[in-house]
């Protein structure tokens, strides 16, 4: 089998935690690199950012990244996208004309925009399409965080297109398939769930002591982490802010405390990109906080066994890759009770989930546990055992089951 894997608006090459990588990113790399184990050929489709990319780039043996030039290769955001993607179909279009006749089975396209072109393709490929929302306009716009932006009409209607065509779609956990049906019309009968994995092998339990000492921190911290594209969507402002609660509730913690906050400007947040840093200051915990650019997966795996807790206080997640990597890793996951994350997170089991955004409520939950080492333990423990069943292997079995009802429902139709 040939799959045509499409992420038009960021490139799997791109690194987690910067511009609009994230969770994506990396869901597409380690299912395309675990589809071609499996004897899938994989070529994955994006836009060119820069002249000096070469046209087609081996991400791993069977996986290819093939970069289509439309539009200007640098800073065009992603709501300017969408003015660009008749030439991305195009470069699509062109590059499968080069091959042989039928030479993808089947196409499947990752976030609106990739579901967008994927349309079109799929029409003329006569092939099916399987899509992948990953986050959906209407989830987003019900509960916004301060400052950010409402998702525009324009994706909302592209979103509805792609919902409507799509043979499959592919659903990261059971509440997004009650979001595609309840808020889109999505058919239930057409819909799969395949929760997202993490690479066990990688994320591991590990000594704090040496990942502490490799990344240069005091050994006696309390160490608060958060990872992640730095927007107003994922909320690290509340952290900041929990961690100003903490130091007003136990000043002693002030000689310890330590919040970690890792990623990359994204979204609205590239308009203020000293917001934290000022936000920190004003609150006045600024010799608290250290920020530290995206990093590489494995360096990634030290800050989380440096972490006493992972924070996710996003304001909408569609799963939460994070907290699933914080758990393999034994470190426990302090989250808001929002889309995935109610799924990542098994509250009171591998870490606690919080309703709401209240840095007060996230400042009591924290003192709580930092104060309890014994609860820590029971999390971390439990935390290992749940991240357990969310390995990529899974993920890729339920990923190749679709394509196959895909294709099947396809032959059917014809």
């Amino acid at each position: 089998m040939r799959v045509a894997l499409l992420s038009i608006h960021t490139s799997p090459l791109d690194q987690p935690g910067t511009g609009d990588a994230g969770g994506m990113n990396v869901y597409i790399v380690e299912t395309a690199k675990r589809l071609a184990q499996s004897g899938i050929d994989v070529d994955i489709f994006t836009r060119a950012t820069a002249s000096a990319l070469v046209p087609t780039v081996e991400l791993a043996p069977g996986v290819n990244v093939i970069h289509i030039t439309a539009g200007p290769f640098e800073g065009l955001l992603k709501n300017d996208l969408p003015g660009q993607l008749c030439a991305v179909t195009a470069g699509v279009l062109r590059t499968e004309a080069s091959k042989p006749e039928g030479y993808y089975d089947l196409i499947h396209s990752h976030y609106w925009l990739s579901g967008q072109v994927g349309w079109l393709a799929s029409e003329r490929w006569r092939v099916p399409l399987v899509h992948t929302m990953h986050t959906m306009g209407r989830v987003k716009n019900l509960e916004l965080a301060a400052g950010d932006k409402a998702e525009p009409d324009m994706r909302i209607i592209g979103e509805q297109q792609v919902v409507d065509v799509a043979q499959r779609l592919v659903a990261n956990t059971e509440l997004e398939a009650a979001e595609l049906t309840n808020l889109y019309a999505a058919d239930p009968t057409k819909i799969d769930v395949v929760n997202p994995g993490v690479d066990l092998e990688l994320f591991s339990p590990g000594s704090q002591t040496v990942a502490r000492k490799e990344l240069g921190i005091p050994l006696d911290s309390s160490v608060l982490l958060f990872v992640g594209r730095i927007q107003p969507l994922k909320a690290p402002d509340i952290l900041i802010r929990a961690a100003a609660e903490l130091i007003a509730m136990r000043p002693e913690l002030r000689s310890s405390l330590l919040v970690v906050i890792c990623g990359g400007m994204s979204g609205a947040g590239v308009d203020r990109p000293e917001a934290l840093r000022d936000l920190s200051i004003e609150l006045g915990i600024r010799d608290l906080i250290r920020f530290e650019p995206p990093t590489s997966r494995a360096k990634l795996v030290s800050w989380y066994r440096a972490a006493d807790l992972t924070v996710v206080p996003s304001y909408s997640e569609s799963f939460g890759l994070v907290a699933i990597e914080s758990q393999a890793c034994g470190t426990p996951v302090v989250a808001s009770a929002v889309g995935g994350l109610k799924i990542a997170v098994a509250d009171n089991v591998s870490g606690r989930l919080i309703d709401g955004h209240n840095p007060i409520a996230y400042s009591h939950v924290l003192n709580q546990l930092l104060t309890n080492p014994i609860a820590r333990e029971e999390l971390s423990r439990g935390a290992r055992m749940h991240a357990a069943a969310f390995g990529w292997e899974n993920t890729t079995a339920g990923l190749m089951d679709s394509y196959n009802r895909a294709l099947i429902n396809s032959r059917v139709a014809t």
